[in-house]
């Protein structure tokens, strides 16, 4: 196995599946597949779940919000998504524990490294829910400061994308993707990965990013086995 303790970031919006908004079963289900699988060889699993497709923080201060409750309803989507993935998991038979950057008891545990990596050792799941807990901090950036907290071996961004191209793919038919790419090749480029904060926090501590495709069924294993399915980011 590739890695032996990973943070996986996954998109709110991927959750909503066809329907435009709110969850799909059908997607938490193959995700709590594809995380049984990983769990199964031995891996130790944390994730930090987006909330786009039930609120975003940034998209309601366009609307009128505040931009600072907008931001903590973000953060309860975020923990909603948590809950809905921890029910999918136990349905199929992994053990996983919600913990939550605000105090919310008993929606979930209060967050802390050293709780973190006791249920991780334990061979619980381990879902960072409710962000950094501080507004204008996107849920990349919690990805980033948990991996870095927890000392995951990588930070695997799940998306529906399989990786990082030299342009947008459905902009441009001839834009390829990268296998590997350094972070300064990456800021050269001013190509999009993740928001500036998470990227250079990634960056400045040495935390490599992993961006491949999570929608499609089987890939996180194919991922952790080895295959350049998606684009490395490294130092």
């Amino acid at each position: 196995m590739k890695y032996k303790r990973i943070l996986l970031k996954l998109s709110g919006e991927s959750l909503q599946g066809k329907q435009g908004y709110g969850l799909s079963v059908e997607v938490l289900q193959s995700y709590a597949e594809q995380i049984r699988q990983a769990v199964n060889s031995g891996l130790q699993v944390a994730i930090v779940i987006g909330g786009g497709n039930i609120f975003r923080g940034l998209q309601g201060a366009k609307r009128g919000f505040d931009r600072v409750k907008g931001d903590q309803m973000g953060m309860l989507a975020t923990i909603i998504n948590s809950l809905a993935l921890q029910s999918a998991l136990e349905e199929n038979g992994v053990r996983a524990r919600v913990l939550t950057s605000i105090r919310m008891e008993p929606v979930g545990e209060y967050y802390s490294k050293a709780r973190a990596l006791e249920c991780l050792a334990a061979g619980e799941v381990v879902i960072i829910g409710g962000g950094t807990s501080n507004p204008y901090f996107s849920t990349d950036s919690a990805a980033a400061l948990r991996a870095i907290e927890i000392e995951a071996d990588v930070l695997l961004k799940g998306t529906r994308v399989d990786g990082i191209y030299t342009a947008d793919p459905e902009k441009d038919p001839s834009a390829t993707r990268f296998e590997t790419i350094s972070f300064d090749e990456v800021y050269a480029r001013g190509l999009k990965v993740m928001d500036l904060t998470a990227f250079t926090l990634c960056r400045e501590n040495g935390m490599p990013v992993e961006v491949f495709d999570m929608d499609t069924e089987g890939n996180l294993m194919r991922l952790l086995g080895g295959e350049r399915i998606g684009t490395l980011v490294h130092m």
